[in-house]
């Protein structure tokens, strides 16, 4: 017989509110030590209070995201918010329009089409290593590093080069920390005032809003204009997007195409900003491991810059991205809501619920992950990855909904840290480092990490 979960110990006031602003992977960590593999979660002050579900299994995973896709839906107020911020492009999209759109941007991430990335993403890397050659003190910050990074890069891959790339770069800067925060917020306060009305803090986000999504527009119309005139022979993103035709052989409209560049903008950049600025601090906190990835650098490149090619060529690199996605998941939790009440293992939960699934916590499980805190490339190996099922390690999600640019994202990881580790030696200056939960995991300060170049 199905019966209630327990729920995860909080506050007496408060419930487990505190703990997640403070600590929300931390919280679903203990949670699932304490209580197992489905934890209900009550946060907020009585009468405000709001309550979620935890699912800590590989199992479980496999059910939400997989087996039972079709009754977990993207309704929660978090998806609501990014809907409202970012439009209804693929990340937030469902039934039907999901399956049109992930048809129709398909051809973006096909292996020949993300092949042809990687001069954009050389000449990006190699431009990174020029600046950091010039570093008064030959210490950076990764995180912030990798943060304008990764921008720079995503845009590229948008925009192509020239104006088109400086300009929507401008306007990002300017206003995706605005809408970020203001979004993340709005999703995790227990009662929100109405964003049409003119409080200082929605006429501050609707203003960035508006001029981040007048500048898309401003370039989507010209390169609409330069394709039908057949004027262009561009491919980059932008480009292959208005150049796309659904199965009725009409075009994407210029909300649609902005929706979906405000999308890869948002998450293209910043999930493969944790990636590389945590990848680096764990190999400056691991010599050995930092050594064996320069000798196969050395080995493989022979100097020479990364291209696609290199990726199978660098299997102990593509294992150090693995095992920093298998400790900070860009994405450490993904949510869905079913529309009729399922059973998980032996709990049930009720339709509407909002549901919790957490890579961040089943990659750190013991009885799945040997010393699970451990920096160790090796739990990769191709052997070991066999014997391990499909939802132990899962940071590009899974099923019908699975990440559809993971394969760019393992690709600018790698490519990217072979460049650097061509250059430099890293050693850390910073060792503990707190972590936020936002639209993505994130450090919560720097990631300081000195350079010593490379002869």
């Amino acid at each position: 017989m199905a019966i209630q979960p327990p729920t995860a110990t909080g506050h007496p006031l408060f419930g487990s509110m505190l703990d997640l602003q403070r600590d929300a992977l931390g919280t679903y960590l203990k949670a699932q030590q304490e209580h197992g593999d489905v934890v209900r979660f009550v946060a907020g002050p009585p009468g405000m209070r709001a309550q979620f579900y935890g699912v800590f299994s590989p199992a479980g995973a496999q059910q939400v995201l997989a087996q039972s896709a079709a009754t977990f839906r993207k309704d929660s107020r978090f998806y609501d918010e990014l809907r409202a911020s970012f439009g209804n492009g693929l990340l937030t999209s469902q039934d039907e329009e999901h399956m049109r759109q992930r048809r129709l941007l398909n051809p973006l991430f096909s292996q020949r089409q993300v092949d042809s990335y990687c001069t954009d993403i050389a000449a990006e890397a190699q431009e990174l290593t020029r600046r950091w050659d010039a570093v008064e003190d030959a210490t950076v910050d990764a995180a912030d590093e990798m943060a304008r990074y990764t921008l720079r890069v995503i845009a590229r891959l948008l925009f192509g080069t020239g104006s088109d790339l400086e300009t929507a770069l401008g306007s990002v800067k300017r206003n995706f920390p605005v809408i970020n925060a203001y979004a993340v917020k709005r999703a995790f306060s227990p009662v929100n005032i109405p964003r049409k009305v003119p409080t200082p803090g929605n006429t501050k986000a609707a203003k960035a809003h508006q001029e981040l999504y007048d500048v898309c527009d401003q370039i989507i119309a010209a390169r609409q204009d330069a394709e039908a005139e057949g004027a262009s022979d561009r491919h980059d993103m932008l480009s292959v997007l208005a150049r796309a035709r659904d199965e009725n052989g009409e075009p994407l409209s210029a909300q649609e195409i902005r929706e979906q560049v405000l999308v890869f903008l948002v998450t293209g950049h910043e999930s493969t900003a944790t990636s590389l600025s945590f990848a680096m601090h764990m190999l400056a906190l691991n010599p050995e491991a930092q050594a064996r990835a320069h000798a196969e650098v050395d080995a493989v490149l022979e100097g020479r810059i990364p291209g696609a090619g290199d990726m199978a060529q660098l299997p102990y690199l593509n294992q150090v991205i693995k095992e920093t996605l298998r400790l900070y998941p860009a994405a450490p939790s993904f949510g869905r809501s079913p529309n009729v009440d399922v059973e998980i293992g032996e709990y049930v939960i009720p339709a509407g619920s909002d549901v919790l699934v957490s890579p961040g916590v089943i990659q750190r499980r013991p009885d799945i992950w040997e010393d699970p805190d451990l920096f160790d490339p090796e739990r990769f190996l191709p052997e070991k990855e066999a014997e391990r099922g499909r939802y132990t390690w899962f940071p590009f999600g899974g099923g019908p909904r699975a990440c559809v640019g993971q394969h760019l994202a393992m690709l600018n990881a790698v490519l990217t840290l072979g460049a650097l580790l061509q250059k430099f030696e890293f050693t850390a200056v910073d060792t503990d480092i707190p972590m936020s939960t936002g639209v993505t995991l994130r450090a919560e300060g720097p990631v300081r990490v000195k350079l010593a170049p490379r002869g």
